[in-house]
């Protein structure tokens, strides 16, 4: 576990159903994330400044890259992974709080003004004791949080267990050139009834969730440092410039200018749990 996250946590407050509305922690830099599936009775803010963060819930998978920031509604099971060193922050919300809140896990992008209020909650002298300039700054973190808009970030996962095996073998190998048919042989399920499950349960396409998955396969590749010429070919473009053109229509610019935020140094302890858990 790392050092300075174990002893900045005040785990009875993270864990607390009651207490103040709000917790936030600052000093999350530098370290390597692995948290296995776990939940918490507060809804939690994540948020990243250098890095990429994975997370897997119960439906869905979702990558969280520098100035985003991801909700997670309480007693959602989840768990995460960096891909190298990441720095972030959090803020755990208390269950009374979050009535007015989004309901389900979202990636939204972050304003400049949410992080600065949390960051700035996260070094009150007194965490368990709010007083009233304390509350109102929650507030306005509450309502930041409600006016979240959900990035192109997130993969949910089809609940048929035939269309959720082929989605699963997409987000591990999006390269596959199998087409709808061939899965659909594959799986044991009608091309026709896969369309259909796909749309109902996940809200996209098949093709646009198996170009959800390469988007979100390549933003781990990169960000675990691999050169993006190799990563379009890993995730099945035959060219680069394809590969960016689909990139900047799903997030608005490049791949490079994408990760142009400089990643963290790494530890001294890379590869080892860094404490996590409580993510």
């Amino acid at each position: 576990m790392d050092a300075n996250l174990a002893s900045s946590i005040e785990l009875d407050l993270l864990h607390a159903e009651d207490g103040p509305l709000l917790y936030a922690v600052a000093d999350m830099r530098g370290t390597v994330v692995r948290s296995g599936q776990h939940q918490h009775a507060r809804g939690q803010l994540f948020g990243s400044n250098a890095g990429l963060l994975s997370l897997m819930s119960e439906t869905a998978g979702f990558v969280v890259p520098p100035d985003y920031a991801i909700w997670i509604p309480p007693g959602v099971p989840h768990g995460a992974r960096s891909h190298g060193p990441f720095a972030g922050w959090t803020a755990y919300i208390a269950p009374s709080a979050c009535a007015g809140l989004p309901d389900t896990v979202l990636v939204g992008a972050l304003s400049p003004f949410l992080k600065q209020a949390v960051l700035k909650a996260a070094n009150w002298p007194e965490k368990r004791e709010l007083g009233p300039p304390q509350i109102n700054l929650t507030r306005v973190i509450l309502d930041e949080i409600a006016a979240l808009t959900p990035m192109p970030l997130s993969l949910p996962l089809p609940r048929d267990p035939r269309a959720r095996k082929i989605a699963r073998a997409i987000a591990d190998d999006p390269a596959a050139k199998m087409d709808l048919a061939g899965w659909g042989v594959w799986a044991g399920i009608a091309p026709r009834t896969l369309t259909r499950r796909f749309i109902d349960e996940t809200g996209m396409s098949f093709s646009a969730w198996r170009q959800r998955a390469c988007l979100i396969r390549a933003l781990e590749r990169i960000a675990a440092g691999n050169p993006i010429t190799h990563v379009a070919l890993d995730v099945g473009y035959d060219s680069l410039s394809a590969f960016i053109a689909m990139f900047r229509r799903e997030l608005g610019v490049t791949p490079a200018r994408y990760f142009a935020t400089p990643r963290p140094e790494t530890p001294a302890q890379r590869g080892a749990n860094s404490g996590f858990s409580t993510l």
